[in-house]
């Protein structure tokens, strides 16, 4: 069976909607693959919320790897402030004490979901990992919330999601999978005209957040990142798309792809999910 790793911080309901999102998959046999384990860069006594997660994980029964970030950076005296850049030896020691622990797991693909952490050049090269961009390839980097200020910004046409291969330079991993959609078009049309005309500053300021374009976005994009995980997965596990030890993307014929085109699926669970 496909074994995949599950890395996260378990910082709150995100990490458990998104662990809960494929073990219902696995579970219900959607998706052939198995959990081979979870590991959480947070220990049980450091947060209320992660240790609802542990919980959750042992509740079902998949092996659970704890090894707390913050608890070792004080210890090797390692500053909140080192660059990533410059990989601090502390923070490399971590990520080979991490992988120490995993030893005894193979697992085919690692998946990051709420990893707070940016991943070393060791343990990139060791597993093969994917991660989340709330945009379509070639769209605005950044958080979610900047994204879509920058689609407003920009008077974008379509958006997306991705999956993208983990590399130590946060978010420029190769585009693994994705899925787009318009944002033209209604409902969006006369949010876009409320708006005509008006420069993004004095909007983030007041509504910011709330204005009812960007709530729009957010909404059909949020819909369907879940998906986008667990159809990626599904895809993984039929050796539709591949990645080769030189962290190249291929699909089923070995051939080089810039991302697995995923949008008609995703489209398809959207739809019966309303």
């Amino acid at each position: 069976m496909y074994q995949l790793g599950w890395f996260s911080t378990g910082r709150g309901k995100g990490s458990r909607g998104l662990l809960r999102a494929i073990h219902d998959s696995i579970e219900s046999g959607e998706t052939d693959a198995g959990i081979a384990f979870v590991f959480c860069s947070r220990e049980y006594g450091e947060t209320e919320q992660t240790d609802i997660f542990l919980k959750m994980v042992e509740d079902y029964h998949i092996p659970l790897v704890t090894f707390s970030y913050q608890k070792y950076r004080a210890k090797a005296g390692g500053s909140s402030g080192d660059s990533a850049e410059r990989w601090p030896s502390w923070r490399l020691a971590y990520d080979r004490e991490v992988m120490t622990k995993l030893q005894g797991f193979k697992p085919d693909l690692c998946v990051l979901a709420g990893y707070m952490l940016i991943v070393g050049p060791e343990m990139c090269q060791k597993y093969d990992m994917i991660n989340l961009h709330p945009a379509a390839p070639g769209g605005p980097a950044g958080t979610w919330q900047e994204v879509i200020w920058k689609l407003i910004e920009t008077d974008a046409k379509t958006t997306g999601a991705m999956m993208h291969l983990v590399t130590p330079e946060l978010d420029k991993g190769p585009v693994v999978t994705y899925c787009t959609f318009p944002i033209r078009g209604e409902p969006f049309d006369r949010h876009w005209s409320a708006i005509e005309r008006k420069s993004v500053a004095p909007i983030k300021e007041e509504p910011g957040e709330e204005n009812a374009l960007f709530q729009f976005i957010r909404q059909h994009g949020v819909v369907r990142e879940l998906p986008l995980i667990t159809t990626t997965i599904q895809a993984f596990s039929q050796g539709r798309v591949q990645i080769t030890p030189d962290k190249r993307v291929i699909d089923a014929q070995g051939k080089p792809i810039r991302g697995y085109n995923l949008t008609s699926e995703i489209n398809e669970k959207v739809t019966d999910s309303a």
